[in-house]
């Protein structure tokens, strides 16, 4: 139960943020306040100040559908610090996106701070890979410097990245700047963009990191921001890295989940991100010249780091298994063109492309019910028999490299390890990825849902390789095990959490406890302000021809009476071109369509269009139905081409489907219908951003009117003023 004391400190940060920031109370707001604080409040804990098992099964957790302009960021912030100092527990703030992270640390938090009485130190979190890593950068340095341009490095990649004059330059810069204290090492806080290649060069990740047995140690940037991590109440991080410490086993760069309370901001991308990051996936080419690199790099790494004890013991089996495991990998190539039959998709390609391979397209061969093939699966236990006994040998060279770097008379110069850490933590990580992957196809599924499993054609190099993939279906007993049971408490938010009114859908994807709290707080918006248009003459989307006829013809006179911005949201992309290019020449001067330029230059362009009187329509896909923020005049009027069902090719989502089947269920009706209502839910919200917004949402799809799930789509919508045709 919440105490009086929490229950005043609440109270009371809240009336003094609103006096300072001279704001009156949101019924709204009060109402998510209030429920945060009751489900972290009444948290039972034992006598060492940990959460009880016993008395808590799933009431620790806290489930919020805020709908916007609810100031939700400023609701789980102002509920969840109080409580979070005085249980004595860390708030992990997480995100799904760079710009909420942004926007939390540098304008919520800091006016948190400055208005609400509260006093907490705050630190982003970041992954190594935001920040530079001082041994790699003084290694490439040394080899230009020794080499010059063009110089090959990093022998465990497959393909040894070029450095030319212009990279030199950056990386002597970055050198400079660290040496000065004018930059800080974080990718972040450089003045320019980086691009990706470069950036991979001089980062690392926690294989190939030496950690504190690093030279370079107390100037590393990571390890220096890690320190800040452990002085801070309040931490702000983002979805990938919160799952990534979750794999690593829990505290490993977060606070342990035990002593925590988390904040997920945009829960409902949880799920996805927890499938992205737990599936597995190995291409067999790639794999095969990586065995064959390193097994011709390995003498080299001998001579130079080799120990005359462990290391080298190991290192004289390796080139066995080296060579064993690239014989399996070459027989899996041409029983997976026989399995998968991609001979038709490669021809295709290849007459698209002039002969010239691949070309970048993507085809897949799933393995209905994540059932492999016999044959497959015997040379999938072969597999893995040989990547268990890499990552085991590989695993100990790891060790006996760490224990020398701690040894002050290692026989081994520490120049040298430094140079071969890297490259071995990389072989290593490899070969466990390996493992993991042939381990998951040499075996049935035991357990209630199964893996979903599938082989990709992808483009390599202007040839072809094929993925191996692997993913679980669901993400739900990963988050339950990993996150819901352990943390201290937890609080999930979003304007997008229920799909047809209920939280089914989130239940079953992420795996929140059937007894969690559950609470939809209401918008401030008047709804009333926005018409929902579906005009008579729409016509259903299922006949795609017909479909995009119709809507060539209805553009023109839904947009012509816009004085200021519109947006156009399409299903795919195939439309909105054939759409763009029907259209009369004056009316795609007006149009600003993705694809043309980057989202922020489109945006930056539309804006200013509007800003000097002008009208501009955007034409976009999904990634605009959701986090486009355009108040105003900026968007009078959004149009839905159609309802948003997703394409029925990702293997994942048709596992599942197949899965839900078998059980007795319908999988439109449970996975494909919700997931469209809450997809169109987010298209809508572009609409009205602040409470002054009006304007029109016109869909262009009949069924919404004709079928029976179409109408409990529209009945999960907000309460606009509606005129159906």
């Amino acid at each position: 139960m919440l105490s009086d004391k929490d229950k005043e400190s609440i109270q009371g940060a809240y009336r003094q943020f609103l006096n300072g920031r001279e704001l009156k109370a949101r019924y709204g707001q009060k109402l998510m306040i209030a429920a945060i604080a009751r489900g972290l409040g009444g948290i039972e804990r034992n006598g060492a100040g940990e959460r009880d098992h016993g008395k808590t099964d799933g009431e620790h957790i806290c489930v919020v559908e805020a709908g916007t302009g609810t100031g939700k960021t400023v609701s789980y912030l102002l509920a969840a610090i109080p409580l979070a100092i005085s249980h004595g527990k860390t708030l992990v703030v997480s995100t799904a996106t760079v710009a909420l992270q942004e926007q939390i640390i540098y304008k919520d938090l800091p006016e948190l701070i400055r208005h609400s009485g509260l006093k907490f130190d705050v630190s982003l979190a970041k992954g190594r890979g935001r920040y530079l890593c001082l041994s790699k950068l003084d290694q490439l340095l040394t080899e230009l410097t020794s080499s010059g341009v063009g110089t090959s490095l990093a022998l465990y990649e497959d393909e040894k990245p070029q450095v030319d004059e212009v990279g030199i330059k950056l990386y002597r810069e970055m050198a400079d700047q660290l040496a000065t204290g004018s930059w800080d090492g974080d990718r972040d806080n450089w003045k320019d963009t980086i691009e990706p290649e470069d950036w991979s060069r001089v980062t690392t990740d926690h294989r190939q990191c030496s950690g504190r047995r690093c030279p370079h140690v107390s100037s590393c940037s990571f390890f220096r921001a890690r320190e800040r991590l452990g002085k801070s109440q309040v931490i702000v991080a983002n979805h990938d890295l919160l799952l990534a410490d979750l794999a690593l086993g829990g505290g490993a760069i977060l606070p342990a989940p035990e002593e925590s309370i988390y904040v997920l901001d945009e829960a409902h991308h949880l799920p996805d991100k927890a499938l992205n990051h737990f599936a597995q996936h190995s291409r067999v080419g790639a794999t095969t010249n990586w065995l064959d690199q390193a097994n011709k790099n390995l003498g080299q790494l001998l001579s130079e780091i080799g120990d005359g004890g462990e290391l080298d013991r190991a290192g004289e089996d390796l080139p066995g298994l080296f060579t064993s495991a690239k014989q399996k990998l070459e027989m899996a190539w041409p029983l997976l063109e026989d399995l998968c039959d991609f001979d038709q998709d490669r021809a295709r390609s290849g007459k698209e492309n002039g002969g010239q391979g691949y070309g970048g397209q993507s085809s897949r061969h799933r393995f209905e019910g994540g059932e492999v093939p016999e044959s497959l699966m015997q040379l999938a236990e072969q597999l893995r028999e040989d990547f268990d006994e890499l990552e085991a040998l590989l695993g100990k060279m790891v060790q006996s490299a760490q224990r020398m770097m701690e040894d002050a008379h290692s026989p081994v110069p520490v120049v040298d390890l430094e140079r071969w850490y890297p490259i071995l933590g990389g072989w290593h990580g490899r070969a466990e990825a390996n493992l993991e992957l042939w381990a998951n196809y040499s075996r049935v599924d035991t357990g209630s849902v199964p893996h979903a499993r599938w082989v990709t054609l992808v483009d390599w190099g202007g040839s072809f390789d094929f993925e191996v993939c692997s993913s679980p279906i669901l993400a739900g007993k990963t988050l339950e095990y990993g996150l819901w049971r352990r943390c201290y408490g937890a609080v999930l938010t979003s304007a997008t959490l229920t799909a047809l009114g209920r939280f089914d859908r989130l239940k079953m994807r992420a795996g929140t406890p059937d007894n969690a709290s559950y609470e939809v707080v209401p918008s401030p918006f008047d709804f009333s302000r926005a018409t929902l248009r579906v005009p008579k003459d729409a016509v259903e989307a299922n006949n795609a021809d017909l479909h995009t006829s119709a809507v060539i013809d209805a553009l023109p006179e839904i947009l012509d009476g816009v004085d200021g911005g519109a947006l156009v949201l399409f299903a795919s992309r195939r439309q909105m071109e054939t759409v763009y290019e029907s259209l009369p020449g004056t009316w795609r001067n007006r149009i600003l369509m993705q694809g043309q330029q980057s989202r922020q230059q489109l945006l930056d362009s539309h804006r200013h269009s509007v800003d000097n009187g002008g009208r501009s329509v955007l034409f976009g896909l999904a990634s605009f139905a959701e986090g486009l923020d355009l108040p105003g005049d900026y968007c009078q009027h959004v149009v839905i081409a159609k309802l948003p069902f997703a394409v029925p090719d990702d293997p994942i989502e048709a596992a599942l489907a197949e899965w839900i089947e078998v059980k007795g269920g319908n999988p439109f009706m449970q996975i494909t219908v919700p997931d469209a209502a809450l997809k169109l839910v987010q298209a809508c919200g572009r609409l009205l951003r602040t409470e002054s917004d009006t304007g029109t949402i016109t869909l262009l799809d009949r069924r919404i009117v004709t079928k029976r799930y179409g109408r409990a789509m529209l009945d999960s919508l907000p309460p606009f003023r509606r005129e159906i045709g």
